[in-house]
């Protein structure tokens, strides 16, 4: 660091992405994207938006609000848009986390939170999952703070169903719950359908997955009007203008194309099942997954032994180095063919280890 970086962020630890390598080809899954390109509709949308650069967006992004908020059963001013769904977590910690409500999430979760926590300066405590993995809304009980959820969870990809997330809502209507649903549309059931009944429940989701946008950057934050307006408020002091015109007129197409959509995630969820038989089949630990991704184990190798493995054979997963999950990865579910040429490498490697 430069001799001129504030103290308070001296002890800042970032985030760190998925590698992103450049220097060969490799079959992707370690990053959670779609494999699949983005509609048809989003791609000629976004392109008709490229000779008009030198405007800038519109900062109300009033068609693509009134479009998501019908697709997922709101009114307009229940939506705000972001710059993918990161940017609306951000504005959540500045809205609802200080020094007399910490934030409160899982100990195995997305490691952002932790990240937002410091970087704005506010305490953030990890709530140790179950042995299996599973969240237990009972430990959240009786906690001040504001709660961080993502369900389906990152990495373990385990869903915690509505009738908890309506209990732990229901157990103190005085702090903010977040449900953070970047990949319920594999499987899951939105929380959105409480936001009517609760007004401290924020949902978040995302175009990056389950609508093929990871590159473009687009999300949205789901609340009653009066939280959309807090968060409003946030953003309009940071970023007006924080969905570029081609992202926003690529998230319309994506909303357009509801049949592309759909058969997507099904086959998303066609290949979920098939990879975890067949890693089950070879003796892996495979958690049960509601997301775009398996966390998985095998006792005959190690979880970094086999990432690195795996990646001499063009093929990348992602590994994390945290005690309590080093001996699992975290593999992204890919079209048929790359699931199995990730199957066949792990077959080779297994032998291999015997």
């Amino acid at each position: 660091m430069s001799k001129f970086f504030s103290n308070k962020y001296k002890n800042l630890t970032p985030y760190v992405p998925g590698e992103q390598p450049k220097e060969k080809q490799y079959v992707k899954l370690n990053t959670n994207e779609s494999p699949f390109m983005p509609s048809d509709k989003a791609i000629a949308l976004a392109k008709e938006q490229t000779e008009k650069l030198n405007l800038y967006s519109d900062p109300d992004l009033i068609e693509l609000t009134a479009m998501t908020a019908k697709a997922v059963g709101v009114n307009s001013e229940n939506v705000i848009m972001t710059n993918g769904s990161d940017e609306v977590l951000n504005f959540i910690f500045m809205a609802y986390c200080d020094k007399d409500n910490p934030a409160l999430f899982a100990d195995v979760t997305y490691g952002f939170y932790k990240v937002f926590a410091e970087i704005n300066g506010v305490k953030g405590e990890e709530i140790p999952l179950r042995e299996d993995f599973s969240l237990s809304v009972d430990d959240y009980i009786g906690k001040k703070g504001t709660v961080f959820i993502a369900n389906p969870n990152a990495p373990t990809g385990i869903l915690l169903p509505l009738s908890e997330i309506e209990r732990l809502l229901l157990s103190d209507r005085e702090r903010i719950v977040v449900i953070d649903e970047a990949y319920v549309d594999f499987g899951g059931k939105s929380a959105i359908s409480l936001i009517d009944k609760y007004d401290n429940l924020i949902v978040t989701q995302t175009f990056s997955k389950s609508r093929s946008m990871a590159g473009a950057r687009l999300g949205f934050g789901v609340a009653n009007k009066e939280i959309i307006r807090d968060l409003m408020s946030i953003k309009y002091s940071t970023n007006p203008y924080n969905v570029n015109r081609m992202t926003a007129s690529a998230g319309v197409g994506a909303l357009l194309d509801e049949d592309y959509f759909n058969e997507n995630c099904a086959k998303i969820v066609q290949n979920r099942e098939w990879t975890k038989k067949e890693l089950e089949s070879l003796g892996f630990d495979v958690l049960p997954s509601m997301a775009n991704f398996v966390f998985a184990k095998n006792d005959k190798i190690s979880g970094k032994e086999l990432y690195l493995r795996l990646k001499e054979r063009g093929v990348l997963v992602r590994h994390f180095d945290k005690e309590r999950i080093k001996e699992y990865n975290r593999i992204t579910i890919g079209s048929l063919e790359q699931m199995q040429i990730f199957i066949k490498a792990t077959k080779e490697i297994l032998e291999g280890a015997q």
